[in-house]
């Protein structure tokens, strides 16, 4: 039995090594990683991979096997590196274009529970109130524990018009929550406008795609069509990110030609690049056209603010970062997620691949954003009455990668002081009916405090220009 074990121990070990090799993992190692192989380990891993073939109590295949191998290693090294098998690297696909099916929900994976980062505006779990923070413990039937977090993804994926239920624990809750959902095609508008008051413009991105650095230039052209505009808000608010293109782009939209919106800096000479308000960097082979050549002159300089929040993460992070650091705009609300790191998607045989964290990204200035996040100017709570409840940040994920620049660069902005609270609860201390105080508006809605806060600060500014 020993002969058999090692026997199959040096063919698995062949065989692992030569899927390291297949998969071309030499283009993204480090050289000195490249030299040689971990025999040893490979060796351990061979012997477990035979002995689940022979003794495991039913008959598991080969490329299961493999596969579950594949997707443990990268799951283990960050809560943003992942095995997408055919259908998960399709949803990838097809959902940077503004489309994919599902309930509309961008996820991350918490002490094998499903935990959501945001729920996506105008979609199925939008509408039936799943938040920010939420662990999903339960999928129908099906208990979330020992799942994939694409297994997971999968399972909550299917034909529209069916429904799914979600077993929810929430924070602040006795019980769990179960919500039915009726899946449906999300078609994502990721860019929506209006003029909040007369002079006064409004963009909201919802998320990062393809065709977002043109539709904002789109909706500001259409805003200037009303008018001059004395103020304009961008609202980042939970925005999950995107396409790193797309947040160049948006960037370009208010910032002067040429100007460095961010940096990413990896073990790779692939992974160290400086990304400037130009087509190469914001157009994907600058085959497209230019669409910052439409932006309105006037909108270079008109008075800024940018709403963020703890759900606004990744490209809208670079986004908040970039106009704070030039001075473009002043950042009101509170502090963003803290999703500064880089995620390649390397394509494998089989219409597979693997996300993997390949870099970090910095502001302008160089500051480190992973774990930390944006640190608005001005400190504006979702409501007079503070934030309704804790969101989950980059932070309090598992295996989150540090940052590797604690020490702010001096040039970074610092935050200016913190709005004060202009309201108080109108019924005396009743829990129930605070409660209900605190939840926050519709965004963009005259409820919406923050944006209420960005336009009275807007309109200061503009008295303060005017004065003789």
């Amino acid at each position: 039995m020993t002969g058999k074990l090692k026997k199959a121990g040096l063919i698995g070990t062949g065989f692992v090594a030569g899927i390291l090799i297949s998969l071309q993992f030499s283009a993204i190692a480090d050289k000195e990683v490249r030299s040689g192989l971990p025999v040893e380990e490979l060796r351990t891993f061979a012997e477990v991979f035979n002995a689940i073939k022979q003794g495991y109590v039913e008959p598991v295949e080969d490329k299961k096997l493999i596969t579950h191998a594949i997707s443990g290693m990268l799951s283990n090294l960050d809560p943003h590196s992942a095995y997408l098998d055919a259908d998960a690297f399709k949803d990838l696909q097809v959902g940077t274009q503004g489309e994919f099916g599902g309930l509309g929900i961008e996820v991350g994976m918490e002490d094998g529970l499903v935990k959501v980062i945001s729920p996506i505006e105008d979609t199925p779990a939008y509408r039936a109130g799943v938040k920010a923070g939420d662990l999903i413990y339960k999928l129908d039937d099906t208990p979330v524990k020992g799942m994939t977090l694409s297994d997971a993804v999968k399972k909550m994926r299917g034909k529209p018009k069916t429904q799914i239920r979600l077993g929810i624990l929430r924070k602040g809750e006795a019980k769990p929550l179960e919500l039915t959902l009726t899946r449906e095609v999300i078609k994502v508008q990721s860019v929506k406008s209006k003029l909040v008051e007369p002079g006064y413009g409004y963009i909201r991105v919802t998320s990062f795609q393809e065709n977002t650095g043109a539709a904002v230039v789109k909706h500001l052209n259409d805003l200037y069509k009303a008018g001059t505009l004395n103020g304009l808000v961008l609202d980042l608010r939970n925005d999950p990110g995107g396409l790193l293109n797309a947040a160049v782009g948006v960037s370009a939209a208010f910032l002067p030609p040429k100007t460095l919106v961010t940096s990413t800096d990896g073990r790779t000479e692939d992974a160290k690049h400086k990304y400037f308000a130009v087509t190469e960097d914001y157009l994907r082979g600058g085959k497209r056209d230019d669409y910052i050549k439409d932006v309105p002159a006037q909108a270079y300089k008109v008075p800024m603010v940018v709403l963020v929040n703890a759900g606004s993460a990744s490209a809208s992070e670079i986004v908040a970062g970039a106009l704070q650091d030039h001075k473009r705009a002043v950042i009101m609300g509170t502090q963003t997620f803290g999703k500064g790191s880089v995620q390649s998607v390397l394509p494998l045989p089989g219409n597979t691949a693997i996300k993997l964290t390949t870099a970090r990204y910095y502001t302008p200035s160089g500051r480190s954003i992973q774990a930390k996040g944006i640190e608005p100017d001005i400190v504006v709570e979702e409501t007079a009455n503070g934030d309704s409840f804790k969101r989950v940040r980059e932070a309090d994920l598992e295996r989150h990668l540090d940052n590797d620049r604690e020490t702010p660069a001096k040039d970074a902005p610092k935050p200016q002081g913190k709005a004060p609270a202009t309201t108080k609860p109108k019924n005396g201390g009743d829990k129930e009916d605070d409660e209900k105080e605190a939840m926050p508006a519709e965004l963009a809605s005259k409820n919406d405090y923050q944006l209420n806060q960005a336009l009275n600060l807007l309109k200061g500014l503009q008295i303060m220009q005017n004065k003789p």
